[in-house]
């Protein structure tokens, strides 16, 4: 009998970042020792970070994982946009795990299994499985999660289709539901802007970034519906940020924002990146 684990083929390793788990692993550390991460009071419950290639967001990825590295987290949640157009609002992975050259991700499928349950008693519907998908946005994060953490961990991996506060806000709280036992890290994944000029790009991520930074689910949606400002994992982070919200967190940090042009030069069509950190400073 075969006991071969069913992972999810990676679409993105040797591409979006390095292939070879050695360089790969010398990458990732280059842009957490590069991080300059300031004191920071209180609990971490999330971070934030973009999710574009290594290569140009892997430097402000860096700032929001060296907030964790050597920590433990038995449990890490993943949230991402889902890119693809899958016409179901919530999306996980049907596999067993995923897996980076640095090593396999074992996916904590009684925790699906609780969030799905705990989704279906707030929205009627669920998370859908699904199977060799082409998202990036969440693989992105695991090498880093996997150099930065002390320990080996689980995965509890959820995409967003939907950009709808309604089920953003079901999301989260169904989030802070199952992670509440637990001793969990909660990661959001999104880029900023998307292909404007510098000016207008840092202008619109600015009015975004007021919306994280004050902690408010509801005025980052606010934001973008007044194209004011723009996230393109809109519905992934105000998850996270309602989820850190019932958890107990109280503050967001913002810790480095830059766009695509601080890499390649050009500054004539950039997408914006930040990194933050979401903590619980509030004593109990």
């Amino acid at each position: 009998m075969s006991t071969r684990t069913d992972i999810r083929p990676s679409p993105i390793a040797g591409l979006w970042y390095e292939g070879e788990p050695r360089r790969l692993a010398k990458v990732v550390d280059a842009y957490l020792d590069q991080a300059q991460i300031p004191e920071l009071e209180g609990e971490i419950v999330g971070v934030i970070a973009p999710h574009a290639g290594h290569r140009y967001s892997g430097a402000v990825a860096g700032y929001a994982f060296a907030t964790v590295r050597g920590r433990s987290y038995p449990l890490v949640a993943v949230i991402s946009p889902m890119h693809h157009p899958y016409f179901q609002p919530l999306l996980t992975s049907a596999h067993q795990a995923y897996a980076t050259p640095l090593g396999v991700i074992p996916i904590a499928h009684d925790v699906v299994a609780a969030l799905d349950q705990a989704l279906k008693r707030r929205l009627g519907y669920g998370l859908s499985p699904v199977r060799n998908d082409a998202e990036h946005s969440l693989e992105i994060e695991l090498p880093f999660l996997q150099r930065a953490l002390s320990e080996p961990f689980m995965l509890l991996p959820v995409m967003v289709r939907a950009l709808d506060p309604r089920v953003s806000q079901a999301l989260g709280e169904a989030l802070a539901e199952v992670l509440a036992d637990r001793s969990a890290l909660l990661v959001a994944s999104t880029d900023l802007s998307h292909y404007y000029d510098q000016q207008t790009a840092l202008s619109l991520d600015r009015a975004m970034l007021e919306q994280i930074e004050a902690f408010s689910p509801e005025g980052a949606f606010e934001v973008e519906a007044q194209e004011k400002g723009y996230a393109c994992g809109l519905g992934a982070v105000t998850a996270v940020l309602w989820a850190a919200r019932a958890l107990g967190a109280d503050r967001v940090r913002l810790l480095r924002h830059a766009t695509s042009g601080d890499v390649t030069g050009d500054y004539s069509q950039v997408v914006g990146y930040a990194a933050a950190v979401i903590l619980k400073t509030a004593r109990v």
